[in-house]
């Protein structure tokens, strides 16, 4: 009897770009460095960091020369690739102008940009007045008092398992307990059901559960709230709490039960606008709704210390009542760089390879579920799962793949019926994959969530690599 030929590798593509040799302190130094002057708050992913010198489009490279896949895209924030040649090639030119001013000084560069991100908002949306901001943190927070002026409301609804921010408004907004900190939040929040399918807060199964969780919305209003509101805050598909995707009626009736009681909506679009979703330019046209406010930062420049809250000229008009100012907001270079990734995306139609990348990406990491943990329960009209693999036993399973584009996630459990998180599992897949030459990042209230957002100009062969790295190393750890 022959033997089993071992599965042939898929190797990581190579780069035709060639980084330049490296002569600064070493991995340990910068690391000694870090410990000994950085606020022991500024993370480190892997037991081992990796210390990253130079970029090129979706790869990478240490200070050893060693070249990766960045499918986490610096937490979503590439967009359409690192040093992006014509992008890095404006900003060089600008810096060599003018660096800051000002926004009490005249620009062109931030009136220009202001005009192109309100003409990619939806027609007749009146979505046309931007506030730029050097965060996400700040434009979520600048979002919440335009709200609470227009609506002369103090409360505000967000979701369970969201994050908004790390200043300590948006901490307060979010509800992943692992990114708040012991002392009083800001008041006024109240947090509802997200529509978390896998994880039903309830219990039910959609879609027999009757859409329970966005109906129920409007009890925390009659019970936890004056029923008065100022707003509703939520990321169309949350990122930091595992790439949820929620029914597709799911905001329609939330939306409309805060409109009922005089709420504004708002969607934070910081990982998931600029088409990263594949269909859409923004997160929020997938679910067929249209907020009053649109929060931005991260992949909106490609890398620049760059948000953005853009609203109608009603709401906007309340900030003029009162001096307010962002040092750094919306800055020459900043703007710039924010205005060139706008035409980038355009000019190599980022959105729609991001729906044809994403795609094969999505049905090869299907496969992959077939294989650790059966298929993505289907549901009959009561709600029963079907097509579950009950033959696989043992290791990481593949609890549910899920997310839009370029925006993916995979939920691994120890068990496929009580759904246990796969935690300390999902934390070794990271580190043998970034061994591999593999970056990843984690998500969701326990860290189960493998997330997968890569900058858009990710090719079909990376995600052969990428694919066949996690199958690799997923059987790796569940043999250790």
């Amino acid at each position: 009897m022959s033997a089993t030929k071992p599965k042939k590798r898929v190797p990581l593509p190579a780069s035709d770009h060639k980084p330049a040799p490296y002569a600064g302190p070493s991995r340990d130094e910068v690391l000694a460095l870090r410990r000994e002057y950085l606020n022991p708050g500024i993370v480190t992913y892997y037991q081992e960091p990796i210390c990253i010198i130079e970029g090129h489009m979706q790869y990478l490279w240490d200070e050893t020369g060693k070249q990766y896949l960045d499918a986490i895209a610096g937490i979503v924030t590439v967009s359409v690739g690192h040093c992006h040649p014509k992008i890095t090639e404006r900003v060089r030119e600008q810096v060599g102008k003018l660096v800051h001013t000002t926004t009490i000084y005249l620009h062109p560069t931030i009136a220009q940009y202001a005009c192109e991100m309100a003409r990619r908002m939806p027609d007749g949306s009146d979505l046309k007045v931007s506030y730029f901001t050097s965060s996400g943190s700040e434009a979520n927070d600048l979002a919440i008092l335009m709200a609470r002026l227009h609506t002369g409301r103090h409360e505000v609804l967000t979701l369970r398992n969201c994050y908004h921010g790390g200043i300590h408004s948006t901490i307060s907004l979010t509800a992943v307990g692992t990114w708040r900190y012991p002392v009083p939040a800001v008041g006024g929040i109240k947090h509802v059901p997200p529509g978390y399918c896998y994880r039903c807060p309830f219990g039910l199964s959609y879609p027999a559960c009757d859409m329970k969780c966005a109906h129920s919305v409007e009890d925390v209003i009659r019970y936890e709230t004056s029923g008065e509101i100022a707003c509703f805050i939520a990321e169309p598909i949350q990122g930091v709490g595992g790439t949820v995707c929620p029914p597709p009626e799911y905001f329609g009736i939330v939306y409309d039960i805060v409109r009922k009681h005089g709420g504004l909506c708002i969607a934070d679009e910081v990982q998931t606008g600029f088409g990263r979703t594949g269909a859409h330019y923004w997160g929020f046209e997938n679910w067929g709704v249209v907020p009053d406010l649109v929060t931005m930062a991260k992949g909106i420049g490609n890398g620049a210390p760059l948000g953005a809250c853009t609203t109608r000229p009603e709401i906007a008009k309340h900030m003029a009542k009162r001096l307010h100012f962002n040092t750094f907001g919306g800055n020459p270079v900043s703007a710039l760089q924010g205005l060139a990734t706008l035409e980038i995306i355009d000019e190599e139609d980022i959105q729609q390879r991001a729906a044809d990348v994403g795609g094969y990406l999505k049905t090869k990491l299907l496969e992959l579920q077939e294989k650790y943990g059966g298929s993505n329960p289907s549901r009959d009209r009561k709600g029963a799962v079907q097509g579950q693999n009950p033959d696989r036993k043992g290791g990481a399973l593949i609890g549910e793949v899920r997310g839009l584009g370029l925006m993916l996630g995979i939920e691994l459990v120890k068990d496929r019926q009580t759904k246990e998180p796969a935690s300390a599992e999902t934390a070794a897949i990271v580190e043998k994959a970034k061994d591999r030459g593999l970056l990843l990042g984690k998500g969701g209230l326990y860290g189960n969530v493998i997330r997968i957002k890569p900058p858009m100009c990710i090719t079909k062969a990376d995600c052969d690599f990428l694919v066949d790295c996690l199958d690799e190393c997923i059987e790796a750890t569940a043999s250790a």
